[in-house]
């Protein structure tokens, strides 16, 4: 980039800001006491414990003081995501400068006394993380774990179409899975409704230890890769400061003005066709303004200064001098006045109320959030006369009520998936949209546009980061997912669940919608795919999580689904797992009774018990749709094979009612769980998921001893439904062996029938490996009453 023409005014006034940021970012890491230098730097005005990276923060300031020129000269709506996570020192600096910090937390005030409080708290006990966390104003973004940045740009800028999101990659950032599969966003943004997103590529040069990858390839290779991704690159570079502000003030004016220019031309209807984003790449040393040198090894421009250069500062006189000397070479009584405040000329620099990126409304969603125009559930209902008579898939009839909330919610709702929506059976819902797409459109496609409420591409990775954005900047969603496979943003789900869980006891963090997964294609019906589609161990990671954040639902039939789909979009804070089946299954429940039971979340089915309202002999338990047919199938035959056992079937929708009430809020009292499942007879337990989570939920309650469970044991193959269902031990007549096993008073009588059931296994079996398919028996079986 050429230099801009700013005047050297305007060029000395952005390097004090710059300085100022990096002042307080190495105050921040360093400083104990003493935070504006007022007297000589001693060994008892250093933290006991230096913790925090340096290295990227200064890049991460340089950014942030040319946005905010960007932002006042052209009264831009921008909120920022950093890349680098371990830029919080940057990130707080900042949010203290423009004075959002101290609003938020008046204790920090933005004076000597504040300044001081500012430096303490980072990264001490009792204060706040190194990460631009929940905590830090204007954040959406921690970057923890790294690759999630430019997704969750994209995200905040769908359906935002004032919005610039400036989203700082880092150049380790860049070397992962996720972050590679983001550059692409740009195929699914469109320029009529959606914002803009410039990404700002930061090549500092190293990682902790090692250089990174696309600082070291020649820059003609890292420009065909950046343009073969459909970006303009705009390249700025050096270490003189003064230039490389005006080539970094030129190349932002550059961007915004071929941002608007795209903007415009769509929206006024001049450009049907893609156009190139700008984005910019800006290589600067890492560590810059630091030390240059420390115990004769280089450190500025050096993987040394990825996290705290000076490291001996407690014990090493000559380190204390040395980051007394880097304190100082930012002048900071240049920067701030007696009473420790930024001087007026800093003060003015930053833009004005919402306009500052860390009081951004857009990066508090909670704040802009509001409830979803949701049609009555009821009215789509499956007719159930009697139970378990008729059939129907429940996620199709999912699919035809989330048509109408997209038809009323077309700038707040949208669906992700891996291209699983119709394969999920969520089709109805492209009779109110389309699925968005900007590349190349065929005759033979169905359903693309360049806009569209549905979003699909083959990465889950991208899903999650779109849709977290989208969440996290005032909006709702809905992620679908093969159940085996949603296992690949595990990490990404762990993130998102632990920013709610500090959010929640943040007050000035307003709640935003829930993240909602819906898992179909699950393993009991991937017996066409095989082994690799089969594992429902995504259950296992959720419950790891903070009780107050996790919700898992396994609704039984289309009518329970539909009552939980309309819970789970109504709430707030939560992350929300629902697993329902894509297949055709029987209906058990009419919408009244299903509203009933959902909102119980375990209970009695009565019409299936034979208990007479009385003590039971043994409690059949399900939880999930194929366990549930496969239990009120076992039902009918220990009804016709044993008419005085007292059978007592109790299904569960909510699995975080088996937890006592002290480990999760929805979690049932000792006397309630009690009365359903009985403190001393046998509990049959067919299960979704990997059968020791329900051990663990039941471990503290009475009869836990009695509790059997049957569900996934990590057998699996390409083969029938109900083979499967066989594999794994899950099925209706194991059940019944099971039931045989554990009920004394059924005494010897019953030899011959546990007998019969082993056989009828070993005819079911070979009747699948003869005739390829289930039979008929079992395929078409209803309940009978």
């Amino acid at each position: 980039m050429a230099e801009s023409v700013l005047s050297d005014d305007e060029v000395r006034a952005i390097d004090a800001y710059w300085r100022a940021a990096n002042y307080l970012s190495v105050g921040q890491i360093y400083l104990l006491a003493n935070p504006l230098l007022r007297e000589p730097l001693a060994r008892r005005h250093i933290k006991p414990r230096l913790l925090g990276h340096w290295g990227t923060s200064p890049g991460l300031n340089f950014c942030y003081a040319h946005l905010n020129r960007a932002i006042r000269a052209r009264d831009l709506d921008m909120i920022y995501v950093m890349g680098p996570g371990h830029g919080g020192p940057a990130a707080v600096a900042n949010a203290w400068l423009e004075g959002t910090y101290s609003e938020v937390y008046p204790h920090v005030s933005q004076d000597a006394e504040g300044m001081g409080r500012l430096f303490r708290q980072f990264s001490f006990p009792g204060g706040i993380p190194s990460h631009v966390a929940p905590e830090t104003p204007g954040s959406i973004h921690e970057g923890g774990e790294l690759g999630y940045s430019l997704a969750h740009a994209f995200g905040a800028a769908f359906d935002n179409p004032d919005l610039v999101v400036a989203c700082i990659v880092g150049d380790g950032e860049a070397e992962t899975g996720p972050l590679a599969a983001s550059w692409h966003s740009t195929k699914f943004l469109d320029p009529v409704r959606d914002g803009a997103v410039l990404p700002i590529l930061h090549l500092n040069g190293y990682k902790i230890a090692n250089p990174a990858v696309l600082a070291r390839i020649p820059e003609e290779e890292l420009v065909q890769l950046l343009d073969g991704y459909g970006y303009r690159p705009l390249l700025v570079g050096g270490d003189e400061p003064a230039s490389v502000h005006r080539k970094m003030a030129a190349a932002l004016d550059q961007a915004l003005d071929e941002i608007a220019g795209i903007q415009r031309d769509a929206r006024e209807g001049r450009s049907g066709q893609r156009r190139r984003w700008p984005m910019i790449v800006l290589r600067t040393p890492k560590g810059w303004t630091g030390p240059k040198e420390v115990d004769g090894l280089p450190v500025e421009n050096t993987w040394r200064s990825h996290q705290v250069p000076l490291a001996g500062v407690c014990d090493n006189p000559e380190h204390l001098a040395q980051l007394e000397e880097w304190l100082r070479s930012y002048r900071p009584d240049e920067l701030f006045d007696a009473d420790g405040r930024p001087v007026e000329a800093l003060r003015a620099l930053a833009p004005e109320g919402e306009r500052r990126m860390s009081a951004n409304p857009h990066a508090n969603g909670g704040l802009l959030l509001k409830p979803l125009a949701l049609p009555d559930f009821r009215d789509y209902a499956v007719p159930v006369d009697k139970p378990g008579t008729t059939s129907t898939e429940p996620t199709r009839t999912l699919g035809t009520w989330l048509r109408d909330v997209v038809r009323a919610n077309p700038s707040s709702f949208r669906i992700m998936g891996a291209d699983e929506t119709a394969s999920n059976r969520l089709g109805d819902v492209f009779q109110a949209t389309d699925r968005v797409f900007q590349g190349e459109r065929l005759a033979t496609d169905e359903h693309q546009a360049p806009s569209g409420q549905v979003m699909e591409v083959l990465s889950e990775h991208l899903c999650q980061g779109w849709l977290e954005g989208y969440l996290l900047t005032g909006r709702h969603g809905l992620f679908n997912s093969y159940e085996a496979f949603v296992h690949i943003v595990d990490s990404m789900f762990n993130q998102h669940a632990k920013w709610l869980n500090v959010t929640r006891h943040l007050p000035w963090r307003r709640p935003i919608a829930s993240l909602n997964y819906l898992l179909s294609s699950h393993v009991w019906r991937q017996d066409h795919n095989g082994f690799t589609h089969q594992d429902p161990g995504f259950l296992d990671v959720v419950m790891n999580k903070k009780p107050e954040i996790v919700r898992v639902y396994l609704p039984p039939d289309a009518n329970t689904l539909l009552s939980v789909g309309d819970h789970c979009l109504r709430s707030r804070d939560y992350v929300n797992v629902v697993v329902a089946g894509k297949q055709p299954a029987l209906n058990w429940l009419p919408m009244d009774a299903a509203i009933a039971h959902c909102t119980r979340g375990i209970g009695i089915w009565e019409w299936a018990s034979t208990d007479g309202g009385e003590d039971p002999d043994v409690v059949l338990a399900c939880a999930g749709d194929i366990p549930t047919l496969e239990t009120l199938a076992a039902a009918d035959m220990l009804r016709r094979l044993f008419p005085d056992l007292r059978v007592r079937v109790v299904n569960v929708v909510d699995l975080m009612r088996l937890q006592p009430p002290s480990e999760h809020p929805h979690g049932m009292p000792d006397r309630e769980y009690d009365a359903l499942f009985t403190t001393d007879k046998p509990v049959i337990f067919a299960f979704h998921g990997y059968p020791y989570l329900v051990h663990r939920l039941t471990y503290r309650r009475a009869g836990h001893s009695n509790l059997h469970v049957r569900g996934y044991k990590e057998e699996g193959t390409t083969t029938t439904p109900f083979d499967m269902v066989m594999l794994n031990d899950l099925d209706r007549y194991h059940l019944v062996m099971d039931v045989i096993d554990r009920v004394p008073s059924l005494g010897g009588r019953v030899a011959h029938v546990r007998q019969r059931m082993a056989d009828q296994r070993l005819a079911m079996r070979a009747y699948t490996r003869e005739h390829g398919e289930d039979a008929p028996d079992v395929r078409d079986w209803t309940w009978p009453y």
